[in-house]
């Protein structure tokens, strides 16, 4: 029934994209994981109104978030066949296709509002909007998710490297996962949506997400204390598919490009900075909230960011060049 449900609801898509195509010249078919009331979802509704009004009503967008049209594993392989023109696919999930997209999993070591600043546009962008255009996507976009992670705890927070030995802690993936191991802590990954019942039912005893998602997702019935610390950064990349977007008349592309630029910079100025407003909902609930100081922050990276680039550049082609390319930013 799943499968059926699947198949009538792509038709219904693909009809209703000839439908509103015969209105426009070009439709842009956009899926991403996002609900409706994530940041990055509704600058893409943003992205979406700004590149219509560009193409001056040449160019149709139709967003498709929540996973409508595919999951969030598959929307690569959706956009390279070209069974959608566009989608946005996290940095996280990268990590196995192109391996130096791990890079932004290296503990602090791209965190700071200049180099946030620096990175789209910079060598280090060229050279992986190179790796993803040889797995048949071209991206347009680097969208900001997230750089304020949160651990979250209930006997005591985790403020320091010793703090974390023993405690059974959400894993965000193989790579930042040598990290917590190498803090004597014991990760388990697990998607967001799971870790309210892990913390509930003590299969793990810490969490760690973005501050906007541990408020959302009510960490905070099931835990008492949160440690706000720019451990990782996580982009979105806006792609699309290469032929579609070379079939394009060029003042089309341009029009997409400076809806693109208006979401890219839109989102950088949101997290350029630990959000204050995010750190205040999160102490009106009752938890007691940390924000790092710089020289807490530098005891994490001396315990986890050496083990996690030596698996990084353990898997990786070009990881040298580009942990050389990052740290000039």
């Amino acid at each position: 029934m799943k499968m059926l449900f699947k198949t009538a609801l792509a038709l219904a898509v693909s009809a209703s994209a000839v439908s509103l195509a015969q209105a426009a010249d070009y439709s842009m078919r956009l899926s991403h994981q996002l609900p409706a009331s994530h940041h990055v979802a509704k600058a893409l509704e943003a992205f979406a109104v700004e590149a219509e009004k560009n193409s001056g009503g040449r160019l149709d967008v139709q967003i498709f978030g929540g996973e409508q049209l595919y999951k969030a594993a598959q929307n690569h392989v959706a956009v390279a066949r070209g069974q959608v023109e566009a989608a946005s696919i996290l940095s996280l999930q990268w990590g196995g296709t192109v391996p130096e997209m791990q890079i932004f999993s290296i503990p602090y070591l791209m965190t700071r509002p200049e180099q946030l600043e620096k990175f789209p546009g910079s060598p280090a962008a060229a050279l992986l909007e190179d790796k993803l255009q040889q797995k048949g996507v071209k991206s347009i976009a680097w969208l900001l998710d997230a750089n304020d992670s949160t651990f979250t705890s209930q006997k005591a927070p985790l403020v320091a490297p010793a703090d974390f030995k023993g405690v059974k802690i959400r894993g965000l993936g193989r790579l930042v996962d040598t990290g917590f191991i190498a803090m004597g802590a014991a990760p388990s990954t697990m998607p967001g949506s799971e870790v309210y019942q892990g913390l509930q039912t003590g299969v793990i005893d810490a969490g760690v997400s973005s501050l906007s998602a541990v408020y959302a997702r009510r960490y905070y019935e099931v835990q008492k204390y949160a440690v706000v610390t720019p451990l990782i950064t996580v982009y979105q990349n806006l792609v699309v598919n290469p032929r579609w977007w070379e079939g394009l008349p060029a003042e089309v592309r341009n029009g997409v490009l400076a809806a693109a630029k208006s979401a890219e910079l839109s989102l950088a100025a949101q997290g350029a900075e630990q959000d204050p407003e995010g750190v205040a909902k999160l102490e009106k609930t009752g938890m007691t909230v940390t924000v790092h100081t710089p020289e807490q922050r530098k005891a994490l990276e001396q315990a986890m960011q050496p083990v996690v680039v030596g698996e990084f550049l353990k898997t990786t082609a070009d990881g040298q060049k580009l942990l050389d390319l990052v740290r000039q930013l």
